[in-house]
């Protein structure tokens, strides 16, 4: 930003105040998709978070033409708009965007809603402060209310019926541990083979805000650990199933076999795919494609609430957990739906009388 000098006075003989010039860092790029790009790489968004990130600036980059964005199966293909980011600046978007914005809140839920609107604000203050743009068409959009989900905790029964899927021995095992460890997704997929301790079912991981910490498992992954390594010493523990492209950090490539670390987005996808069934237990096999399965940070959370029914300790929860308050163990403390099944089970008296 540059101050242009004070040449002259204004009315009245006060000086008259200067006016800020934002001026661009550098050259804008050509296309809102380019845009989005530049934003993913220059504002440092974690590789974990930029497929999300991506698929809502998407979304709005409809908006921002004056179009709906497509939903369900029209969504697959769809090619986005090619148009100049400096299109965000007419003066006539924001009421347009508002409408489109209210329309898409109605057919979608308050939590997507409201991450993509989240999202595309980052996104705008970054290009406004590269000088791309100067305005902001979303303001006066207002986020939606968001009812609390209280089911995010999985069922016993569900838990046992996702062991039973036939599944690949890479998903069978990280599936497993993600549960048995409570771990974050992240820090289980960032695991190499030299930092277990099968002994001690115990592995050395990078946990959040990079500090290196343990997470422990059971004997679930215990017995399923050694077919997945099968030999090997060193190298990323979750493989993909092809040789890694070349530009692949080395850390990222296992030095026995080439292939690649497994990514968090398809490892997300994986899980999401084959869990659309347990999910949505009553959809019929025609629509399930366009339902959603259940996400891998559910397994961390339903770990975690079962520890937390079973009358784990607060100093255990929060070692297990590796959460900084116990502040943050409250999202574990409300009992699953099977808790309080049993609870209201043990106090009916009818059953009482018949035991």
């Amino acid at each position: 930003m540059t101050i242009e000098p004070v040449t002259e006075l204004g009315g009245g003989g006060a000086l008259r105040l200067p006016r800020a010039r934002v001026v661009p860092m550098s050259a804008p790029p050509a296309t809102y998709t380019a845009a989005v790009e530049r934003y993913l790489t220059g504002a440092g968004i974690a590789k974990s978070s930029a497929r999300i990130y991506r698929i809502s600036l998407t979304t709005w980059g409809w908006m921002l033409t004056g179009e709906p964005a497509p939903t369900g199966p029209t969504r697959r293909g769809a090619k986005p708009p090619v148009f100049p980011v400096a299109a965000i600046d007419d003066p006539a978007l924001p009421e347009v965007l508002a409408e489109l914005a209210a329309a898409r809140a109605d057919e979608m839920d308050a939590d997507t809603v409201n991450r993509e609107l989240s999202i595309a604000r980052k996104a705008i203050g970054w290009w406004q402060r590269q000088g791309w743009i100067d305005g902001d068409p979303t303001i006066g959009i207002e986020r939606r209310p968001a009812p609390p989900d209280r089911t995010k905790a999985l069922a016993e029964n569900q838990i046992a019926a996702l062991w039973r899927l036939d599944v690949a021995l890479r998903e069978k095992t990280c599936w497993k541990m993600l549960y048995e460890s409570a771990a974050r997704a992240d820090e289980v997929l960032c695991l190499n083979v030299e930092d277990l301790h099968p002994g001690d079912k115990r592995g050395r991981t990078l946990a959040k805000g990079g500090a290196t910490e343990w997470i422990h498992w059971q004997s679930g992954t215990a017995q399923l650990l050694p077919r997945l390594i099968a030999g090997r010493a060193r190298g990323p523990l979750f493989l993909t199933g092809r040789k890694a492209p070349a530009g692949t950090p080395t850390l990222d490539v296992c030095p026995e076999t080439g292939r690649a670390r497994l990514s968090y987005r398809r490892a997300e996808e994986i899980f999401e795919e084959n869990t659309r069934l347990l999910a949505n237990p009553l959809a019929s096999p025609e629509d399930i494609e366009d339902l959603d399965g259940w996400t891998l940070h559910r397994l961390r959370h339903s770990a975690l609430t079962h520890d937390a029914e079973g009358g784990t300790s607060t100093p255990m929860l929060l070692a297990r957990s590796r959460h900084a308050s116990v502040r943050s163990l409250e999202r574990y403390a409300r009992p699953s739906v099977d808790a309080v099944a049993r609870h209201v089970a043990q106090r009916d008296p009818a059953a009482r009388r018949n035991s």
